[in-house]
């Protein structure tokens, strides 16, 4: 495995049109100093040039940080943006190709929607999963619901670290405790709150209290 299975501890993923006024880097900034552990590039309505320079613009932000950038679908952007990172779909390019193109230093994320999807994603040689959506999506329309049982199976049959997606909000976080994830991703949670930095904090703690960890 390439990514520390803490670092999914608090996972944000970006989408620009809940930001007000700032920029990604300002947001993306504010959420790391909060606590966000990894952050993923989602940005579904740029171009690969568009996504490839913010990629660019984002990266040292995610270095002062310590935290990985990873890139959502676009593997080639995650290469030309020396990206820590992809996270593919299960329409998208299979996890095996990304392996390829990318090699065996950079992480490879994948989603999952139920323990065959996660156990393929692994052996194709995925590095963590994005299970999800555990409580619906408000920024994929067409997500499919996770039973938080399923959930629970899929942490339990693979060996790779999961997070929890779709919908999580810090409202309804605590009833993933003990379904075996790593961590939660979380989108409009941190980056359609006005103070992102204390949004971000308020769900560490409760990440950590629902994980039973802390990053080390």
């Amino acid at each position: 495995m390439n990514i520390q299975r803490d670092k999914l501890l608090l996972y944000g993923v970006t989408d620009r049109s809940w930001l007000k006024g700032e920029s990604l880097e300002e947001a993306v900034r504010a959420a790391i100093k909060g606590g966000v552990t990894m952050i993923q590039l989602r940005e579904k309505h740029c171009s690969h040039e568009e996504l490839t320079e913010a990629a660019r613009r984002l990266k040292p932000v995610c270095r002062a940080g310590g935290v990985p950038l990873i890139i959502n679908d676009d593997v080639r952007a995650a290469l030309e943006a020396d990206a820590d990172g992809v996270h593919v779909g299960q329409e998208d390019m299979a996890v095996a190709e990304a392996r390829r193109i990318l090699g065996p230093e950079k992480i490879v994320g994948a989603s999952a929607h139920n323990r065959e999807e996660a156990l393929e994603a692994v052996r194709q040689g995925a590095d963590y999963l994005g299970c999800g959506a555990v409580f619906g999506s408000s920024t994929k329309k067409d997500a499919s619901f996770l039973p938080l049982e399923e959930l629970k199976r899929i942490c339990a049959a693979v060996p790779a670290p999961v997070a929890a997606i779709g919908g999580i909000s810090e409202e309804n976080c605590r009833k993933l405790t003990g379904t075996g994830i790593a961590g939660i991703a979380v989108i409009s949670a941190v980056f359609g709150k006005e103070d992102k930095e204390a949004a971000a904090i308020r769900l560490r703690r409760l990440a950590e209290e629902i994980t039973g960890g802390k990053e080390k």
